[in-house]
Formats: C-alpha cells, structure tokens, sequence
C-alpha cells in the first residue's frame, strides 16, 4: 500500500519502518474501500505515522487514548512544527491532526468513549416518546424535536433546583418568560414550545410524574391561524438560482439536481434527503417520494428538465457506491446528504445572488413554488396536493399572495348587489 501511494524511497521506508505499520495498513485499506483519492490516503498514511509517534501507542498497547490527551498532544506538536526552519504555527495542521487521530484510533478500538452525560428523566422522556411514535403515529422528525425540547427544558429546571414532581405553573411560565428575555423567542416559537409541554405533562399527570392541572394552566400567547405571509423569492429570482449552477464542475451539476427538485416539485429538504435510486422510476418516467411526515408516498410525473439534471448526475457525478440513497457527498467516505448539508447549500445559493428575504432555507423554494402554481391559475386544492398537504388549512395561506383575486375582491361593488 505505501509503495503504490509514494514514489520516493525514503518515504516508504519511513512510513514501514515507523511504529504500528500493520494497523496504519489495515487503516489505509478500510479507507481505499470506500473509494477515497490516492491524495487523501497520502496525506492520511503521514499523519497516522506522525500520531502514532507522539502519542507512543506502540509503547502502550493496551490504553485507550483520550480526546483530551489528542488535544493536547496536537496543540503541542503544531507549537512544534511552527519552531522549526520555515514552518510556522498551523491552527489547520492542529485540527487535522486531532481530526485524524481520533477517526484513527475509534477504528482500532483504541479511543476512550465519551463520558456519557445522563439527562434528566430520561427515561420517562422515553416513554412519553415511545407514546407519541406508537400510540399516536407522528412522524420520527416531529418525536425528535419535541424530545429535545423537553430534554432542553427538564436540564434547566434542574439547573435551578427544580424537581418535576413539585413543578408549578408559576415556574414553568417564569422559565417560558426567560427564554423570552434572554433569547428573544417569538410569539409561535413560544406557542409551539407550550404546545410540546403541554403534551409532556398531560401525559406526566396520568402517571403521577407531576402535579394535576399543570398541562392545563400552561398559558401560551395566542396566535392567529393564517397571521403570516409566507415568503420566498420570486419565481424570476428562482430561474436566476437555477441557471447560477449551469456550470460542469460535480458540485454544480449535483446541486442543480437538488434546487429542481426543491422548486419545481416543492418538496421538503427531508423528502429530497430521503430520495433513494429506485423512487426514479424511468421507463414510467414517474417521481415517487416518500411524504416525510406520514410517511406515505406521492407520485409525480418525472418532468424533463429535472429528469435531465439527475440523469447527468448520476451518470457523470454520482460515486459508485453499493449506497442506495440518491443523493451522496462528492467527497469519500460518501454519505447521504444531510438535511442540514442542504439547507447550507440553499442558503449559500441564494445569498449569492444577493437577495434580501427573512429566511434563506430549503422551505422557501417550496413556498416559492406554491406561489408560482398559483400564479399559474391552479387552484388551492390542486396545489395542496402538488405539495402534500393534508389539511386544506395549510394551503389556505397562499390565498393572502394571490393579488389577481385579492384585487378582484377589493374592486367587488355592493351596490350591485342591491
């Protein structure tokens, strides 16, 4: 392996010769399977020779290194290096030589774990969302968010010394109202966490966790269905955002596919995330996405500028790999794209053109698309089926930018009525 990826001799000899050889081979060859460059396996094979070294692993083979220990040993090495004759201090070198050490030694079993912090009520947190996934059949997204919500909450009612068993209303409105202060929560955020806590403590009650009648006396600021305007760019900035990612570099004709689908389809940041290859059904040339919230599918037909855009990613860009998942990171190991990944890759889109909007995430497209249809003359039932809605409530705001009808309400004379 050494000699395939270094054509100097001395280099090889120094990296067989050097301490762990055997482990640093096997290392390498994990990470060739997943397809990484020869340029990250150099660079890899030099800094897994270097840590071995300055921590002394070969001479202690049976401890189990500390990420405190990497810290402190990278801190030191890159003072180090930044002594010697034309070399200077490195924040990059220091974080890549922790960042190596660690993936390194939890792949030899060899990294001490993490000292695991046990959160407050954990397990009746458990329960309660095992109740919401089995009972009540939400979605594993809305169970993820309200269990950190809770968790969030129930650590700072421990921090002030305030057990569940013997919460009042009171506190829990004092604790609503400083997260109001001091992270200036807006009226729905605060809507929304009452709701989850509401939810907690109904379910607390039936079982003794907590005082009878707190979920009750929760008093959440009222907000009014349909108060918001849902904003976006306009579809005309949504065609700049599109042609910006014309070019024939991977990362563009990756992230084209991704913006169609977004705009042209409205879908969910999740619902793309969640894409696999065989929801492209090609000979029907049909879209089948799975809904992120209940979980049941949609179908689409494939329209051809967005068929086009994928097919080119997957036969130029897309690595080959036995993962199943569409879209995949361009650098091995490849991963799914993340939720998160993408919401970054539409933020940096869209700043780039300079737009001025309140928010700059994946939903924005979706509601720019919702605008766009109904533009188009489609009406709210039709679009709240194009974007999965189940409830006509949640198509129901887009009747606030629809200005040709607006406009056509506004001109409407009563006395003609008389």
């Amino acid at each position: 392996m050494f000699d395939r990826l270094f054509e100097k001799r001395h280099t090889v000899a120094r990296l067989q010769n050097g301490p762990l050889a055997e482990e640093r081979l096997r290392y390498l060859a994990h990470l060739a399977k997943q397809q990484m460059s020869r340029l990250t396996l150099r660079a890899i094979a030099m800094y897994t020779v270097v840590v071995a070294k300055t921590l002394s692993l070969a001479d202690r083979p049976r401890v189990l290194i500390t990420r405190s220990e990497i810290e402190a040993t990278a801190k030191h090495w890159a003072q180090r290096r930044s002594r010697s004759p034309g070399m200077r201090f490195s924040l990059h070198a220091r974080k890549a030589f922790k960042g190596h050490a660690i993936r390194w030694l939890a792949f030899l079993g060899r990294l001490q774990p993490e000292a695991v912090v046990e959160q407050p009520y954990a397990n009746r947190v458990a329960r309660f969302s095992e109740y919401q996934l089995r009972e009540r059949g939400l979605s594993p997204n809305t169970v993820a968010y309200e269990r950190r919500t809770i968790h969030q909450f129930l650590n700072e009612c421990a921090d002030a010394g305030l057990p569940l068993k013997g919460l009042t209303v009171v506190q829990v409105d004092q604790m609503l109202s400083k997260r109001v202060r001091e992270q200036g929560y807006a009226r729905s955020t605060v809507s929304r966490l009452s709701q989850v806590l509401r939810g907690f403590f109904r379910f607390a009650e039936r079982r003794g966790w907590c005082r009878c009648g707190l979920a009750v006396g929760i008093m959440a600021p009222r907000v009014f269905r349909q108060e918001g305007l849902p904003t976006s760019p306009s579809w005309g900035d949504v065609k700049r955002l599109l042609a910006a990612t014309e070019g024939e570099q991977p990362v563009h004709i990756r992230n084209r596919a991704l913006l169609m689908l977004l705009a042209v389809y409205g879908l969910r940041a999740g619902e793309v995330t969640a894409l696999r290859l065989e929801d492209f059904d090609w000979e029907r040339e049909m879209l089948h996405v799975p809904h992120s919230k209940s979980q049941r599918p949609r179908s689409y037909p494939l329209c051809r500028s967005v068929g086009n855009a994928i097919l080119r990613y997957v036969r130029q860009v897309r690595p080959r790999t036995d993962r199943r998942e569409a879209f995949l990171t361009l650098v091995a190991p490849f991963r799914p794209v993340t939720t998160s990944a993408l919401g970054i890759l539409v933020r940096r889109h869209l700043r780039a053109l300079g737009l001025v909007l309140p928010h700059y995430g994946p939903h924005v497209l979706r509601h720019a698309c919702a605008t766009h249809l109904l533009g188009q003359g489609l009406s709210l039932k039709e679009i709240g089926d194009h974007l999965g809605h189940r409830s006509p409530d949640s198509t129901r705001i887009y009747a606030k930018v629809d200005l040709v009808a607006l406009r056509c309400v506004a001109d409407f004379r009563l006395e003609d009525l008389l």
